[in-house]
């Protein structure tokens, strides 16, 4: 146990001051400081078995992207358009298919 230890200890030492990427377990031991970083030097990165998990990411920095993702449907994306008075015409030629012999 205690060479875990101090293997943790070396690791961080290793890194600089602004260690940014945690290892699961370390993460859940020092929740803490992983949540007041996060808050204080932005999003910190969660590994499980050395690849990428989660991003511990400040609740401001979630509500700024998961609002950019619901600015709208579809049809008010082309309603709100520069080109909707330009000119352009969308129209289409009804398409019936091809005519084969059978």
């Amino acid at each position: 146990m205690k060479r875990h230890t101090a293997a943790l200890k070396i690791r961080r030492r290793e890194r600089p001051g602004e260690q940014n990427e945690w290892q699961l377990q370390e993460a859940k031991a020092r929740f803490s400081e992983v949540f007041r970083r996060a808050r204080s030097r932005g999003p910190q990165r969660v590994t499980r078995h050395g690849k990428e998990a989660v991003m511990v990411i400040p609740a401001e920095e979630y509500d700024r992207f998961s609002r950019r993702q619901r600015q709208g449907s579809l049809v008010e994306f082309f309603v709100k358009s520069p080109l909707v008075n330009s000119g352009v015409k969308l129209d289409r030629v009804p398409d019936y298919g091809r005519l084969i012999d059978v």
